[in-house]
This record gives structure tokens, C-alpha cells and sequence, in this order.
């Protein structure tokens, strides 16, 4: 038997359950990682939900990418993202210049892992970690990189293999610094947990199919198949077939619309994460806007949906906010969270520009 909902429905649900509310000073989305790219953004999407980044750090986890998770849960955050077999490990690394490397699959991980280990026992540039780690990992896991003139492991295995080699991330200035978890994370011999993570997936971006789940994750819908878990109800929403955990339907029967509600989401937000973008943003000119393939801009959440875009410019003491809209924004609630912005980000005022 499946459960009819609708698009509000599902929106009014991820809103209270991504802490949009500023209720929690520890949100549940850090269960799942707020991402970091471009940097700056995860300290954005904390302030949104009305939380610093206090007891949590920032790794590489899933898809490589940079993310903060607490730093509590970071061992077993590294057992759930551990490649579930050959074929997952392969899928993840999508580097067309190492594919017979690739076919190395978990090999490829525990390689990199180890000499992540081996080597990074102090604080160091992201470029001599490259260069120290491309020396132990076998060769076909290497490429020649014409920017740089060296030969170097392929950056997605890098990242992939961070936070099971113990490698917490470190922005500074223009560059960044690798160095060692304070509290050692131990080295997963097998993945442990994916179905748990999968489950978090679907609570806070769900109802989604199994395939959106694994492009979440970065592997294919058939590699994760033996950890999407159990216990799931099946949910339509506008005639699409999707699956949300059984325990979290009543709150998603019962979530109320928001109203008054207006947020300014950093690029890279995880509630921009969702794989289903139609259900945020139906008209599909619109969504071109708000996911490009570089350099994609803020957005602007209102009432669970996404009601334009931002862009910031700093200028001295004063940030500059030009926002698209793509409906009537409440000019009290833009001014008000435009103000919280240009106050995290050190500057004494705002200019609000509209397009």
C-alpha cells in the first residue's frame, strides 16, 4: 500500500526537519554533512538554521567533498561511506584517466587510506600531501597533470579516501591543510552503517528512489542495493513512486506549511542537496539558475520553496546582496536575514541590490 502526498507536504517537512525553525543549536542535517564548497558556505548553512560550528569538524566524506560532521560520529560516519563492494568502489571513482585503476576497487581505497596514514602524521599543504601519498599508492592510480607538471594521484580518490585515512581538512587563506583527526579515526575493514545513512538520506531529502540515493552517495542504484534498508513506506508524490522511512511518516502527514518563513541558503546547503530539483523548483529555466555547473549562486528559501537567488560582494565594511527574485519577496524578512548575513560575515552593513 502506498501513501499519497503532496509537494507541500514534503516541503513542509524537510523545512522542520533540515532546523530551519533556529530551535536546535545542533541540527539534524550534521548527521548527514553540510557541505563546504565553496568554503565559507557550511559555516552559512549553520547560521541559517541558527547553530555555529562548535563540536563538529570538516572532512572529506561523502562524495568526496568537503563536509562538517560531528566529530563524535566521524568513525562511524567513515564505516557508512566505505565502498560496499569492488563495483561501488569503482563507481565512485570517476577519474577517466585512472580507469584500470579504478578497476582495482577497494584496493584503490585501502591503498590510499593507508598511505594517508603513513604520511600525514603532521600538518601539511594539500599539495605535499598529493605528492606524498601519489609516491605509495600503485601507479595506475596516478596520472600526469599538466597544470601542475607532476605526476599525482586522481584528486576524487583523494578525497574519497580522506576520513578513512584520518585526514581532517583545514581552509587557509587560498590554500588548504590536511592534518591528522585529533581523535583517531580507525580504518574500516568493511562498510558497517550505509543502510543507516541511506535512512538519514530519506528523512531529510526524501521521499526519493533508490537511484537518487545512490547519486547522493556518488555509486549507482545497483552497488547500493544491498544497503538500502528496511522498513521504508512506499510514497507517491505527484504520481512518482519514492520511499521514506515507515517511523517518520506521521511527521510527515502532520508537518504544517510554514509561513513567514524566509532563509538565505548557501550554494551547497543540504537542503539544495536534494536529487529531486523539480520538487523544489518546478519551472525548469529556474532551476537552471539555481544549480549551475560552476559557480552556483545562493538561493532564496521561502515557505519551502525556493524563491530566487543571491550572490554577496564585500566591499571593505560593507556586503553587497544582489537578488534575483522569482516571486514577491516580504521586504521585512529579506532586510532581516540579509542583516544576520553581513553580520556573520564581518561586515558592518548591507546593501540589499535587486535584479
Amino acid at each position: 500500500m502506498s501513501i499519497d502526498v503532496s509537494r507541500d507536504r514534503v516541503l513542509a517537512h524537510r523545512v522542520a526537519a533540515h532546523g530551519f525553525d533556529r530551535a536546535s543549536a545542533d541540527p539534524a542535517v550534521l548527521e548527514l554533512g553540510v557541505q563546504d564548497t565553496p568554503y565559507g558556505s557550511a559555516r552559512q548553512a549553520m547560521a541559517a538554521r541558527g547553530a555555529a560550528e562548535a563540536g563538529t569538524a570538516l572532512v572529506w566524506s561523502v562524495r568526496g567533498a568537503p563536509h562538517l560532521h560531528r566529530r563524535g560520529e566521524l568513525p562511524r560516519l567513515a564505516a557508512a561511506l566505505w565502498p560496499l563492494s569492488d563495483a561501488d568502489a569503482t563507481a565512485r571513482i570517476t577519474n577517466p584517466l585512472i580507469k584500470e585503476g579504478a578497476k582495482l576497487g577497494l584496493e584503490a581505497f585501502r591503498r590510499t587510506a593507508a598511505a594517508f596514514r603513513r604520511v600525514l602524521t603532521r600538518p601539511m599543504g594539500k599539495g605535499e600531501a598529493s605528492r606524498a601519498v601519489s609516491a605509495l599508492v600503485p601507479e595506475s592510480l596516478t596520472y600526469f597533470c599538466q597544470s601542475c607538471d607532476a605526476v599525482h594521484v586522481s584528486g576524487g580518490l583523494f578525497q574519497h579516501a580522506g576520513l578513512s585515512g584520518g585526514v581532517e581538512v583545514r581552509p587557509e587563506g587560498r590554500g588548504t591543510v590536511l592534518a591528522p583527526l585529533s581523535d583517531p579515526v580507525p580504518p574500516p575493514e568493511t562498510a558497517a552503517g550505509t543502510a543507516e545513512y541511506v535512512r538519514t538520506f530519506l528523512r531529510l531529502l526524501g521521499p526519493a528512489t533508490p537511484a537518487e540515493a545512490a547519486r547522493f552517495l556518488g555509486t549507482t542504484a545497483t552497488a547500493l542495493k544491498p544497503a538500502w534498508p528496511d522498513g521504508l513506506a512506499e510514497v507517491r508524490v505527484g504520481g512518482k513512486r519514492a520511499w521514506f522511512p515507515e517511523d517518520s511518516v506521521d511527521a510527515l502527514l502532520s508537518a504544517a506549511p510554514p509561513s513567514g518563513l524566509l532563509r538565505l541558503l548557501p550554494p551547497g546547503d543540504p537542503y539544495l542537496q536534494t536529487r529531486d530539483r523539480p520538487m523544489l523548483v518546478p519551472e525548469k529555466e529556474r532551476e537552471k539558475q539555481v544549480w549551475r555547473t560552476l559557480g552556483s549562486p545562493g538561493a532564496v528559501l521561502l515557505d519551502g520553496g525556493l524563491a530566487g537567488v543571491w550572490r554577496t560582494r564585500l566591499r571593505a565594511k560593507r556586503l553587497d546582496l544582489t537578488v534575483t527574485a522569482f516571486e514577491p519577496l516580504p521586504e521585512r524578512l529579506l532586510t532581516g536575514e540579509a542583516e544576520r548575513l553581513a553580520a556573520l560575515r564581518g561586515a558592518g552593513e548591507v546593501r540589499l541590490i535587486r535584479e
